[in-house]
């Protein structure tokens, strides 16, 4: 019998930012690395969220140990509320990264049927044939770890998101010791973030905005400050309520996820606010407003989150003037500039002055370029593989683990789905798993595909015509119309010309076909929609959607 390999795997989180999901099989053991979720691209029309196709775990459900989560970010734990509708092992995760995924176990009555247990940097959980150690490392949002998983043939080292800050707000610098006392022991396997590969240097410590902070404050004292920023950056929003203590004022939380957030890092000890702080977004209007400083969600211009109603005088509480300032404290994410852009230029309309990238509100939560060789030299592993980045990013990597003495043979740039396998001495491709993307439109998951997604697309850009006609199959003649009903096309009224002869040529296919005997409803159907299409394109140089709708009395 051959040697049992260990077969590595990504569902998600390669060749995209986003939708994480790791996978490691030993034998008849699998556990499963971070389960995410991405935001659907412009051309996903009506789609909500966009999580990873678990196909392959469904199969293998009674091989999957537990579920391990290296921090509680949306791209990371996301998905975890679908997943566990067809799949249940047991989740580990630090305190704050389970306190947010309850919140959103609640909201789809999973709370109950969830296995959460609750571990700390320096646990080690056993799951299986895996041994795995959690080690604490620094992020935009407390509680982050990498995972060091022990199996059968080596140690494979999962980086999560990380950075190396000094200066952490809470809860200490990365455990760089650990780190290097396992690349002493020998790692088999890294796989490493990619997501800031493109960036030199250091990133900046948290710390470094608060003095931005600070700096805003007192040049706005006089107005309403309100800040958006990502709701699970708990270390900005503690930097945020120490300010506005600082100058007195009161501190409103707007925007579900961030009140979601927030009460439970207040809950669990995660932030720190002093008594009669913070104050109900209904009662803002109660204080002076250089007493108020709102903090809210949508600082990527997301529709409907609290900032985009804010700017289109849409939310109940917050009416903004030229007596606010608006800081948004992100960079807007790739695909989100033309959202972001959108709500700086309303504010603008409404004479309210925005703070951006240009007085350093907010800092990356991700290694780049010198942190990222940090970690190469502190691990030092026999093989590696770049993940969470665009492709572009996972090449930039492989040439900066090329540029740090390793050997390309040993590097694998791979896609999702693609499998590794490993033994104590070799890498090598093995073959692919199902994998892609699973669309949440509403509550339906997985119910619009591509076939429903290019039909919007057709119908976003072309429009439809419906042609409705009423035949006698015996008699084989029209009994009444064809009628035409356009949407999205041409406006009728003013198009009667083209209308009267789309019903000439129905009514012509439709009479030939009778003529000819052809009673088939497809035949007819399609006789139609060709026609049309081939007259309504040479007049048009457009293909809107046709949909014959033909009865027989």
């Amino acid at each position: 019998m051959s040697k049992k390999k260990l077969r590595v795997m990504m569902l998600g989180g390669l060749c995209e930012i986003g939708k994480n999901l790791a996978v490691l099989e030993y034998g008849d053991d699998i556990i499963v690395i971070d389960c995410g979720l991405a935001f659907p691209d412009e051309d996903m029309l009506g789609i909500d969220l966009v999580i990873p196709d678990i196909t392959y775990l469904e199969k293998n459900a009674d091989k999957v140990r537990a579920i391990l989560l290296t921090h509680g970010h949306e791209d990371h734990i996301g998905a975890i509320p679908y997943v566990l509708k067809s799949i249940n092992p047991p989740i580990y995760g630090t305190r704050l990264t389970l306190g947010i995924l309850e919140s959103k176990l609640c909201e789809h009555k999973l709370e109950k049927s969830a296995k959460l247990i609750t571990v700390e940097a320096g646990s080690i959980v056993r799951a299986g044939v895996f041994s795995c150690e959690f080690i604490h490392v620094n992020h935009s949002i407390a509680d982050a770890c990498a995972i060091a998983i022990r199996t059968p043939v080596g140690v494979v080292l999962h980086t999560g998101d990380f950075k190396l800050d000094v200066s952490p707000i809470d809860g200490g610098m990365m455990d760089v010791t650990r780190l290097g006392e396992y690349g002493n022991e020998g790692v088999l396997l890294m796989m490493c973030e990619s997501t800031n590969v493109d960036r030199s240097g250091f990133t900046p410590s948290e710390k470094k905005v608060a003095s931005s902070l600070e700096h805003i404050f007192l040049k706005n004292a006089e107005r309403r400050i309100v800040i958006a920023t990502f709701s699970s950056n708990v270390h900005r929003v503690q930097q945020i309520i120490n300010t506005s203590v600082k100058f007195g004022r009161r501190v409103a939380i707007t925007g579900r996820s961030m009140v979601n957030i927030v009460g439970a890092a207040v809950e669990l000890g995660y932030m720190k606010v002093p008594p009669n702080v913070l104050i109900d977004i209904n009662d803002i209007n109660k204080y002076p407003h250089d007493m108020v400083t709102i903090v809210t969600t949508g600082s990527q211009g997301e529709p409907m989150s609290a900032l985009y109603r804010m700017a289109f005088s849409d939310h109940s509480q917050v009416s903004l003037s030229s007596q606010d300032i608006v800081v948004l404290s992100s960079h807007a994410i790739p695909g989100n500039e033309l959202l972001v852009d959108r709500i700086i230029n309303e504010l603008y309309k409404r004479g309210v002055n925005v703070y951006q990238n240009d007085y350093e509100v907010h800092v990356s939560g991700h290694a780049c370029q010198e942190e990222l060789k940090l970690m190469h030299n502190l691990v030092r592993p026999k093989f590696f593989m770049p993940i969470h980045g665009e492709y572009r990013h996972l090449m930039q990597h492989k040439e900066l683990a090329e540029f740090m003495g390793m050997s390309s043979e040993n590097i694998f740039v791979s896609g999702i789905g693609d499998v590794l396998e490993l033994d104590e001495n070799s890498c090598k491709r093995a073959g692919n798993v199902p994998s892609g993307r699973v669309l949440i439109d509403g509550y339906g998951v997985g119910d619009v595909g591509n076939i429903v997604l290019r039909d919007r697309r057709h119908l976003a850009q072309d429009g439809l015509i419906v042609v409705v006609a009423t035949v006698d199959i015996d008699e084989k003649v029209i009994v009444s119309g064809p009628d035409i009903i356009s949407r999205g096309f041409v406006y009728v009224r003013e198009a009667e010309e083209l209308m009267e002869e789309v019903r000439n040529i129905s009514n012509e296919v439709l009479t030939k076909a009778l003529d000819n005997g052809i009673t088939e409803w497809t035949q007819m159907k399609n006789g139609v929609k060709d026609s049309l299409t081939k007259f309504l394109f040479q007049k048009t140089k457009r293909k809107p959607m046709i949909l014959p709708v033909i009865m027989n009395i």
